[in-house]
């Protein structure tokens, strides 16, 4: 129950705060209160992924410190149950909710945020609706102005339209009735007894005035109505780990291409087959070799130049050649690093239940709100971290395995020394006293 309450509490907060930023994109689009519900649940896939972690801390340091302030840990020790023993028990649920959390990442995740990307999209692209006002001139038709005089129900009364754009003609059309109705994917106006006029631009002697008593107009909505992409590009978050790995593939044989194409060069220029491992132990090469060459007084004039040509070739090559694969580390890094993220936060479960424990236990007296402060403080330290991995692995300054993980290490630091000084029946820092200096200044 701790947990489940948790998780609502966390993801409320969460959702609203999404909402909050988010329902300026809902306003003046005329959209259907379906398709708002739509986009709303499919973005709360990535706020679960987010909330359940800060759950498993948040209800590990609420039943902890129940547990310690009932003196129920007590107990159960005199009983001769040690700590690590009673901690069996919320480590099979930290891992039982990692576990759901993988499958969460892999299977559920990745789809619902590639169609909230592409409805997010859909929604930027599509117009306000068409909320005809009487004495409103209404522009955001395709091929058409238009101004009513009146409206009672869905019946327009007094409608003037006027053509825009660069056409053959320029057209006018009164009428006193009209109605606008949706097809699919069009609008259907219907007028009632006008009259049209057409002047054509090149002469304006060609001029047409027709009397109707029904006249139909259909305007193309595309851009009016919102319409749906069915697009096969994802983005990393919005794959699965086979697909990840096919994308790491995929740059690892363009890696190999490029570094094939490196070592040919080298050969033909140097007679070397050798595969630099940075572009500047490349280029301090060529210009090695460029010295030895220069220094060599048995090449003739003709093969001096062809061979100092040939050099700033390859160191051309060279740069370009080491460009790309500095592009493609990038790439196959960003991908590496989403993998290896659905498997490094789900295990941040079973850390946290690590570090809420002992954390509970010496913070027995703070209630509600002292776990609540402690949990959202680690978590925001893990994310921090995580953060700040990510994106040196993405820079390539840090391997993914590292930036994903690393994190988790500082976790399992931290929550092991925790354990032992909790095991031993000593708190390392006097968490209670700390808050209550605090809550004195």
């Amino acid at each position: 129950m701790p947990f489940f309450f948790s998780l609502l509490m966390i993801t409320f907060l969460l959702f609203i705060n999404f909402l909050l930023r988010a329902i300026d994109r809902f306003l003046g689009k005329g959209l259907e209160i379906l398709t708002i519900l739509e986009y709303l649940f499919l973005n709360l896939a990535w706020i679960i992924a987010l909330s359940v972690p800060m759950a498993v801390l948040l209800s590990t340091l609420m039943t902890f410190g129940r547990l310690s302030e009932d003196n129920e840990i007590n107990a159960m020790r005199a009983s001769g149950i040690s700590f690590l023993s009673i901690l069996k028990a919320p480590i099979m649920f930290g891992i039982t909710v990692a576990t759901l959390l993988i499958v969460f990442n892999n299977f559920i995740l990745p789809d619902m945020n590639f169609h909230a990307r592409l409805l997010s999209g859909d929604i930027y692209r599509k117009r306000p609706g068409m909320n005809i006002e009487p004495g409103v001139f209404l522009d955001n038709l395709p091929d058409y102005s238009m101004i009513i005089g009146g409206k009672k129900g869905e019946l327009m009364s007094d409608v003037r339209i006027f053509s825009k754009g660069q056409q053959e003609s320029q057209t006018s059309i009164h009428s006193k009735t009209g109605k606008l109705s949706t097809l699919s994917d069009a609008f259907l106006l219907t007028l009632f007894d006008g009259e049209i006029h057409e002047i054509e631009n090149k002469d304006y002697a060609n001029y047409r005035r027709i009397i109707f008593e029904t006249h139909k107009i259909i305007i193309p909505a595309d851009d009016i109505l919102l319409n749906r992409r069915d697009s096969s590009n994802r983005t990393d978050r919005e794959m699965t780990i086979p697909m990840i790995m096919d994308k790491v593939s995929n740059y690892e044989k363009k890696l190999r291409v490029v570094r094939t194409r490196l070592k040919g060069a080298f050969y033909r220029t140097l007679g070397d087959s050798i595969i630099p491992t940075s572009i500047e132990e490349g280029l301090a090469t060529v210009s090695n070799a460029k010295d030895s060459i220069n220094a060599d007084t048995t090449i003739i004039k003709s093969a001096l130049h062809k061979k100092n040509r040939q050099l700033r070739s390859l160191e051309r090559q060279i740069k370009n050649e080491f460009g790309l694969i500095n592009s493609y580390l990038k790439g196959r890094n960003k991908y590496t690093v989403e993998a290896h993220k659905k498997f490094s936060i789900p295990f941040a479960c079973i850390l946290f239940v690590l570090l809420g424990a002992p954390l509970g236990v010496m913070a027995k007296r703070g209630g509600f709100a002292v776990s609540t402060s402690l949990s959202f403080g680690f978590f925001l330290l893990y994310y921090i971290l995580l953060i700040g991995g990510e994106e040196l692995a993405d820079r390539n300054q840090v391997s993914p395995e590292i930036g994903m993980w690393a994190p988790n290490a500082v976790l399992l630091t931290v929550a092991l020394y925790l354990i032992l000084h909790t095991v031993r029946e000593r708190a390392p820092i006097s968490i209670l006293s700390f808050l209550r200096k605090n809550n004195k200044s």
